[in-house]
């Protein structure tokens, strides 16, 4: 079985957000940067699935050469094959970046074969967009099931069986290898990265390709940040005092 897992660099969670002076992306300087956590399951999967039925594994992400460091952290938990779309760390909308990582993979699939899975995070941690996965699956004509927390496979028959969540129960589906699905966090629980692991990813070879950038949709002009809201408090009096006023306050408001 092969399979491959596509990944994204984005900002860790938690910081303190802080846009470019152009107001046209998110300064970066000062976080950190990770996988996003769905994609951290689908890493995990990858390994599981290639542990039990035996094969290899390939991480591709589009990125800046920084992403490097999360290509090694996948690399460190037992992901075979790093794959790396250089870019020059601008944002790519959701339909240059499929565009870009079908490509690569047609250009991977051309010598190797067709990879049995192909799996995505359910969506990034930072745009949230639920769109890469599907224009990927639909660019390479091959089955999606989005939103998995349940995935096994059935060598024999070619084909996986994929658990999702819904209200009141599961839903079902068999599909035939290849495919595409995006699992969602609480698949598994992902492991962390041993030493050993990770001195063997830092001599493992990156494989960088230069992809071409084609936008689709709308052009980005500039972020804005919202307006931190904040409360405030009138006292209207102490004691029997402020009953007039609490009268007054209800009658504005229309309860009187």
């Amino acid at each position: 079985m092969d399979v491959l897992v596509c990944v994204k660099r984005v900002p860790a969670t938690g910081g303190r957000i802080a846009l470019t002076a152009d107001e046209r992306d998110i300064d970066t300087r000062f976080l950190g940067s990770t996988i996003s956590p769905h994609e951290e399951c689908a890493v995990e999967e990858a390994v599981r699935l290639v542990e039990a039925y035996g094969g290899t594994t390939t991480v591709l992400t589009l990125g800046p050469e920084h992403a490097t460091d999360q290509l090694r952290d996948a690399l460190a938990i037992g992901i075979d094959r790093a794959v790396l779309l250089v870019t020059d760390g601008s944002d790519w909308d959701p339909g240059a970046t499929a565009t870009a990582i079908t490509a690569a993979i047609r250009g991977l699939e051309t010598t190797n074969g067709p990879f049995d899975l192909i799996l995505f995070g359910n969506e990034s941690a930072d745009s949230g967009g639920f769109q890469v996965g599907i224009r990927v699956a639909t660019a390479l004509d091959r089955p999606i099931v989005t939103g998995a927390k349940g995935l096994a496979v059935d060598a024999a028959s070619g084909s996986a069986t994929v658990r999702r969540q819904a209200p009141g129960g599961w839903e079902i589906y068999d599909v035939a290898l290849p495919a595409v699905v995006s699992v969602r966090e609480g698949i598994n629980l992902p492991r962390y990265p041993s030493v050993p692991g990770r001195l063997r990813a830092k001599r493992k070879e990156i494989e960088r390709l230069e992809p071409e950038q084609v936008p689709l949709g709308p052009t980005l002009i500039r972020l804005i940040v919202p307006v931190e809201r904040r409360a405030t408090a009138e006292i209207l009096g102490s004691g029997p005092d402020a009953a007039p006023r609490v009268v007054e306050i209800m009658r504005e408001i229309g309860v009187l």
